[in-house]
């Protein structure tokens, strides 16, 4: 590709890809952008960045590519251990006791951006190991990133990659192979990964959990705003919102309670 991303160009890239998924560049982060631009075009059969955008625009899956590509998929089994603690020894107790006088025994998670799916696995041994045997566990796992969907769903992770597995959890839920270990098909089956865009409606509804952590810091205060609105719809009555450590919610317009835990801060919905 002759030449380098001119400042139009740049400009009309970066609206698309916001328009299109919430995520922002800004100048700082624009050599990202041309990097992922330049492989897509020497992959196509574009001859050049406006003939690449003219694909783009009437290539759905050319574009979903694209928007693939520029997602930074980083993630590690039983990440922000504070997290977790939260989960399993504040948020499963109070689902447990609000689930038993509803009478209701089926406990529903939304892992969003869930990447190549350690956390949807992390979040359903934790699940399983914490929950009474007689109640159900559904998780979906989403992403933008159909390839980090497709290893997710696989459940095959190299040996370096299982370091952060508990080794009580990786007896019991993972079968070695050569080079890695590959998740058993009971837990396998408690979760649904699925293609979703945060900046559409995922039609979910009365979740008890949703885990979007490390996500909206590549969205702007609009679209951040709107993906909270949407949580806010996907969550039951009295739920739960874990983001990552560095994001909040401060100076936003939601409904969301600040919950400050013995170990973690995390959001709740009280209505």
């Amino acid at each position: 590709m002759a030449g380098y991303l001119t400042d139009t160009q740049f400009e009309k890239f970066k609206k698309l890809i916001y328009d299109e998924s919430g995520i922002t560049f800004s100048s700082s982060n624009r050599s990202i952008l041309e990097s992922r631009l330049r492989e897509r075009v020497r992959n196509s059969s574009a001859d050049d960045l406006d003939g690449y955008y003219q694909i783009i625009i009437r290539d759905e899956g050319e574009l979903k590519g694209l928007l693939d590509s520029v997602t930074t998929n980083l993630t590690r089994f039983f990440r922000n251990q504070a997290h977790i603690e939260t989960f399993e020894y504040y948020v499963i107790p109070e689902l447990i006791k609000m689930k038993r006088e509803q009478g209701n025994k089926e406990v529903k998670v939304w892992s969003a951006g869930c990447s190549t799916g350690e956390e949807p696995y992390t979040l359903a041994m934790v699940l399983k190991e914490t929950l009474p045997p007689d109640f159900t566990i559904t998780i979906t796992a989403s992403d933008i990133s159909l390839k980090s969907l497709m290893i997710g769903k696989e459940g095959f992770y190299a040996t370096q990659r299982i370091s952060g597995v508990p080794e009580k959890y990786l007896k019991k839920y993972f079968d070695q192979r050569e080079g890695g270990y590959a998740v058993k098909d009971e837990l396998k089956k408690l979760i649904k990964f699925d293609y979703h865009n945060l900046q559409n409606d995922s039609g979910q509804r009365n979740l008890d959990v949703i885990f979007c952590r490390n996500v909206l810091i590549y969205f702007d205060a609009v679209a951040q705003k709107t993906v909270i609105d949407r949580f806010w719809a996907s969550l039951a009555t009295k739920s739960f919102l874990f983001i990552g450590h560095s994001e909040s919610l401060f100076g936003m317009d939601t409904q969301f309670q600040f919950l400050k835990t013995d170990w973690a801060c995390i959001y709740a919905k009280n209505s």
